[in-house]
């Protein structure tokens, strides 16, 4: 049984009102990230679904794994999906020190910045953009924390629907409903492109793809 339930509760989302839940709910879109990455063994086979569905997402990444795959994050950018920051090593912020936290936040967007960069150097017609969007790791992150980040112009993403793809007491089936049963227009969606999560995401994707592009959805990028 999950503590945390697949869409998140109007309740919650209004003790929070600064982060962001779910966008504008007016249009047929869904807002698909991935957190975690880049990884070799997961992040290219998302790259290419994607691409089979016409379908643009954000991915949330870890600085330090930007640093170890530079040319998969390229890779996320050649294909038009846009970047979010992960901080540097994953920590939990309700056991982090609001110093560390951001410092991680911090050092992860000069990662980010420098890699968009040099990027458009080489791509001088990419319409690539350096944003300051923040998902926290866990979903914790302190008042303190979120009002530094937000004060230094971040964004703070949370989300409306999980697809629980990172346990594996969950089927592959269920996964996949998690999401189909409850997302809706706007709805911002969290996977993983990670080795944990890839048994269930890699069966849940196409599926959850297909079902809102025959429901006359699109995937946008945030």
């Amino acid at each position: 049984m999950n503590l945390i339930p697949v869409r998140t509760p109007r309740l919650i989302k209004g003790i929070f009102p600064n982060y962001i839940w779910n966008m504008p709910q007016d249009q047929k879109i869904i807002y698909l990230t991935f957190d975690d990455g880049p990884t070799p063994e997961i992040t290219h086979w998302t790259l290419n679904t994607l691409k089979e569905y016409n379908a643009k997402g954000t991915f949330f990444c870890i600085g330090n794994n930007i640093k170890k795959h530079p040319e998969i994050f390229c890779n996320i950018l050649k294909d038009g999906h846009a970047i979010g920051n992960h901080t540097y090593s994953h920590p939990k912020g309700w056991a982090t020190n609001s110093d560390v936290y951001v410092d991680q936040v911090k050092k992860t967007q000069d990662i980010i910045d420098y890699q968009i960069q040099n990027f458009k150097i080489q791509n001088p017609n990419s319409k690539s953009e350096t944003q300051k969007l923040f998902r926290p790791p866990y979903g914790q992150i302190t008042p303190k924390q979120g009002k530094r980040l937000l004060s230094s112009g971040y964004k703070i993403i949370m989300w409306d629907i999980l697809a629980f793809d990172w346990k594996d007491s969950i089927s592959v089936e269920q996964c996949a409903k998690n999401v189909v049963s409850k997302a809706r227009p706007g709805s911002i969606v969290v996977f993983h492109d990670s080795v944990k999560a890839s048994r269930n995401m890699m069966f849940a994707l196409p599926k959850i793809l297909h079902y809102f592009n025959e429901a006359g959805f699109k995937f946008e990028r945030l």
